[in-house]
């Protein structure tokens, strides 16, 4: 049903720190896709000759650095010189979206004036890219366990930021995690995202790992991801608590249930 994109920052260390070992670990495995966070210190021509040589596609990278967007002075100065720059790199590895998230919210202002700032930062960065073919996909992220003090926490308000941004060439990142960890009501959220999300990510709850490993009902939520209407790629962003190959069987095996 769907395609699974391992992160290879996670998954397949048993493979060594290369991130080009990871990918042919992968291959190896059986996956035609990958996902990784950022570039910065991993050998990207190795990486590339990886990818090309296994016919494993990457579909998603981290944008940097991870700007803290709303804590005066406000630069947004090396948010976007670091984006061209990813874009760059997604180019050449033939990575189709870059993650972008929300920074670090301001208690002095108002949650909706922060929210509109995002939709003006994202529309001037969606402009810098354009033509690229890069996709931008925002993501909000729980505060609960993970991080603490972040601004976007909620998938409707990234919804409301999609909508302001109104780009092809923009949408929301859904993790499912976050978003169980949050307790949000998935099935309305991804009703509500319809169309707008372009990426998804997963990983149990608690605890953040492998499927099967916490207490999410995995074939409920596959079956309102597919209702929803999305088709794309499911990137595994999780800490494997068994090996990896161990722990990508039971999501391997649902997502191939008719």
């Amino acid at each position: 049903m769907y395609e699974l994109a391992p992160n290879i920052d996670l998954l397949f260390a048993e493979a060594g720190e290369s991130a080009a070992d990871r990918v042919r670990a992968a291959a190896a495995a059986g996956f035609s896709a990958v996902e990784m966070w950022g570039p910065t210190g991993k050998d990207i021509p190795a990486l590339k000759d990886a990818l090309e040589q296994t016919g494993v596609k990457l579909t998603a990278q981290l944008a940097e650095p991870r700007t803290q967007f709303m804590i005066p002075p406000k630069n947004h100065a090396p948010f976007y010189t670091g984006l061209e720059e990813g874009v760059q790199v997604a180019l050449q590895l033939g990575c189709p979206r870059i993650v972008v998230g929300s920074g670090t919210g301001f208690g002095g202002r108002k949650r909706q004036d922060q929210l509109d700032e995002l939709i003006e930062i994202y529309t001037k960065a969606v402009s810098l890219i354009d033509g690229s073919g890069i996709t931008l996909v925002l993501e909000p992220v729980n505060v609960r366990v993970d991080h603490p003090g972040a601004l976007l926490d909620r998938t409707s308000e990234a919804v409301y930021v999609a909508r302001g941004v109104d780009s092809a060439q923009f949408g929301v990142l859904y993790d499912l995690y976050h978003s169980t960890v949050e307790g949000e009501d998935v099935e309305h959220e991804l009703a509500n995202a319809a169309g707008l999300i372009k990426y998804v990510q997963i990983a149990d709850a608690p605890g953040r790992g492998e499927p099967g490993s916490g207490l999410i009902d995995w074939t409920s939520r596959l079956a309102q991801l597919h209702t929803s209407g999305y088709r794309g790629e499911i990137g595994l962003e999780y800490y494997p608590t068994i090996s990896s190959a161990q722990s990508v069987k039971r999501i391997q095996e649902l997502v191939a249930a008719p």
